[in-house]
């Protein structure tokens, strides 16, 4: 590690504490990178632990214990924020209501013969047990349902969980036609906040999705940031400017992600890498512009397989 990413891990480490407490919290400073708890297993705890000490405000998980230990989310979170004199507000959870398709037949966390409605609500008490807490910053749709009658139905019960003060707000996932995202947009009464989706090149890189979004003021999220990607960050050209900016490919191409506005799932097990990671987050918090101009952001955009990448690209003096 050189001694430039020494100082900018203290400083961004130093900023993190300047902060105002409620700083990471306001989703109009987005975007911001989220721990991700996906495939931790045993270790959940232990990783969403090191992550808010390294500064992580932001967690995501999901009612889904195929692929998630939400429980132990629940336990991490509540050990760092007694470490740190954290309050529960300092904190940004987000969780996720699966359909019976995603889980496994033997760990099914609600009843699965019972009505649409009381599966969602079942959910979401579980998540509130799991998670140690009586509200939810953000409540996803972990997918689409089979069909609109059954996705409104999944909706309107979120949409009793925000009107009953158990929610903050709802948003959808792993929705990747723009006729999709706009039609649930359309026919919501409680709009969706977020949409968090696979970043990769087979749903080009959600492009129109993305403008949407931006339109309307949905927080992009994205997952399988670099593992999709890595012909776009680990090229030569791409390694050089990474060099020259000090820092690793992959901070490079978070840093790439947050300029087009996505907030990117960060799902580090390495202590040091999420210091790095956060370091760089609050360096674009705090003004700073990774990219020169948008010529250095083609170097990574032109490598990703999709055209029009830069559709929604900020103007040059915004980057």
């Amino acid at each position: 590690m050189t001694s430039s990413n020494t100082l900018f891990i203290f400083m961004g480490a130093l900023l993190c504490h300047l902060l105002p407490s409620s700083h990471a919290l306001v989703l109009s400073d987005r975007p911001v990178l989220k721990y991700g708890t996906a495939w931790k297993k045993e270790e959940t705890a232990k990783f969403v632990h090191q992550a808010i000490q390294a500064g992580f405000r932001h967690i995501d998980t999901a009612c889904q214990p195929r692929h998630y230990r939400e429980d132990l989310v629940g336990e991490g979170w509540k050990a760092a924020a007694k470490e740190l004199n954290l309050k529960r507000e300092d904190l940004w959870l987000q969780t996720k209501f699966s359909g019976l398709g995603a889980h496994s037949e033997d760990n099914i966390p609600y009843d699965k013969d019972a009505p649409l409605e009381t599966r969602v609500r079942q959910s979401l008490a579980k998540s509130l047990h799991n998670l140690r807490t009586d509200y939810i910053d953000s409540w996803l749709m972990h997918g689409p349902e089979s069909n609109w009658d059954d996705h409104f139905e999944v909706w309107r019960t979120m949409e009793e969980a925000v009107d009953d003060g158990k929610v903050i707000q709802i948003g959808l996932s792993n929705f990747y036609r723009l006729e999709d995202v706009v039609w649930a947009y359309d026919h919501s009464r409680i709009k969706p906040k977020v949409l968090q989706n696979r970043f990769y090149l087979e749903s080009g890189h959600d492009v129109e999705i993305r403008d949407f979004c931006k339109e309307k003021e949905i927080e992009y999220q994205s997952f399988w940031t670099l593992a999709a990607n890595r012909d776009a960050y680990r090229h030569p050209e791409a390694l050089e400017l990474a060099k020259k900016k000090g820092l690793s490919p992959e901070e490079l191409f978070y840093a790439f992600c947050m300029a087009l506005g996505i907030s990117p799932m960060d799902g580090s097990t390495d202590e040091l890498h999420m210091e790095e990671d956060i370091a760089l987050m609050n360096r674009i918090r705090s003004g700073e512009k990774i990219f020169e101009d948008s010529n250095e952001m083609s170097i990574i955009g032109n490598a990703l397989g999709t055209s029009n990448w830069d559709t929604i690209l900020e103007e040059e003096d915004e980057l």
